[in-house]
């Protein structure tokens, strides 16, 4: 429906909205999450906060994984084929044949569910970047966050951070709050710009709210008080400060304590640091542990690195493939140093996959032992045959992440 597959404008979006009736002028008061890394993991824990305590959230995110329907999350469900299949044609229809891409006309069908289903809260995750991202649509929502700003996109949205934090940025709104997670100086100048234009308040980590790990709990403090919290649920040292920014939300939006605990406990996102415990493929694992994360950019590379460090003293070994528009270098350095050995795929049914054998070589390149495999289940017998009892991670996409998911049922 549109010769590009990713094109960064509000005028489609602003063109068809009108046309649904303004949906976004009916949903639930918005909570607008943008940044490189840690945008699924924050969401997934203010839902899970706001659940606990009995509110009702509706949640959007991207890409799925397995199946289209979990973009969609309607108070607390995701949302039914019926309702699902109703809204896409009354867009499609709205649309009546206007150029449109396929991120543009289902975001504008969520809209449209979302504001035909009652609930406390929307949580909305910016598809990519943010001033231009087709989620951009509301003049006055409740809360805005920005989790780390990190390099990735450069096609889209520029070659510095800065140039990337100033894409972020401008989900800012005039007035509305901003909670901000930890950033790098030139990111965090451009979003103290920004919000200083609109007189937007900043609620910036390391300024008005602190979070940290100690002595196996996690600490968290604002202006409010001390919170003495269990370590989230989602492994790796980053989801302290994913969890921070959410608690932060939390506090914003009042919330009843019990919140606070169940944010870090009982959020799920799956692809981040997962164990896999059942299917074909952990079967085919045998005595090894099977792991899958998505992430796929360097800061993403040195979470998942920081992540192995602190697990049990075991080997790790990977599966990797990855898209040709990502910094397969620089996500891989870091992983090279904690890695026994990476075993490249290509991801199935991608267009823009790397070919195996150039994983590989970017693998070697780094430093670490590198082969290759026709396929996930074959790269996973040929590590469990040779490293009985090791950690095996697939890694380095979440379309791969997907196919995974998919396959292993």
């Amino acid at each position: 429906m549109h010769p590009k597959v990713i094109d960064l404008t509000l005028d489609r979006m602003l063109g068809l909205l009108p046309k649904l009736g303004h949906p976004e002028r009916s949903m639930p008061p918005i909570i607008h999450v943008a940044g490189t890394n840690g945008k699924g993991s924050t969401q997934a824990m203010i839902r899970a906060g706001l659940e606990a305590v009995g509110l009702r959230a509706h949640a959007y995110t991207s890409p799925h994984l397995a199946r289209f329907h979990e973009r969609i999350r309607l108070a607390g469900d995701l949302i039914a084929e019926p309702a699902l299949e109703a809204v896409l044609a009354e867009c499609e229809a709205a649309n009546a044949g206007t150029n449109i891409t396929y991120f543009e006309i289902t975001t504008a069908a969520a809209f449209v569910a979302m504001a035909r289903t009652p609930a406390d809260y929307t949580l909305l995750e910016v598809g990519l970047g943010g001033r231009y991202d087709a989620t951009n649509v509301f003049d006055k929502p409740l809360l805005t966050i920005i989790t780390p700003v990190s390099i990735d996109h450069q096609q889209y949205l520029g070659d510095t951070l800065a140039e990337i934090a100033w894409s972020k940025a401008g989900i800012i709104k005039k007035g509305v709050p901003c909670i901000v997670g930890p950033q790098d100086e030139p990111a965090m100048d451009v979003i103290e710009a920004e919000a200083r234009s609109l007189h937007a308040p900043l609620i910036a980590y390391g300024q008005h709210w602190h979070v940290s790990e100690e002595r196996g709990r996690m600490i968290y403090q604002d202006e409010d008080g001390l919170l003495d919290l269990p370590l989230p649920n989602l492994p790796g040292p980053h989801q302290v400060f994913n969890a921070g920014a959410a608690i932060a939300a939390l506090r914003f939006l009042k919330v009843p304590e019990p919140a606070y605990d169940a944010a870090v406990t009982k959020a799920y996102w799956p692809a981040r640091m997962q164990r896999l415990k059942s299917g074909p493929l952990v079967e085919a694992a045998g005595r090894c542990e099977l792991w899958l994360d998505g992430g796929h950019n360097p800061a993403g590379g040195q979470a998942v690195a920081d992540t192995l460090q602190r697990m049990s003293d075991k080997p790790t070994h990977l599966i990797c493939g990855m898209l040709n528009t990502k910094d397969i270098g620089g996500y891989l350095r870091p992983l090279a140093q904690v890695a026994g050995s990476l075993t490249a795929v290509s991801i199935p049914g991608e267009v823009n996959t790397i070919p195996a054998d150039q994983t590989a070589a970017y693998g070697a390149a780094v430093g670490l032992p590198s082969t290759e495999a026709p396929s996930v289940l074959a790269a996973v017998q040929s590590i469990a045959a040779a490293h009985p009892g090791a950690r095996i991670l697939i890694c380095g996409s979440l379309y791969l992440a997907g196919h995974v998911l998919r396959d292993n049922g």
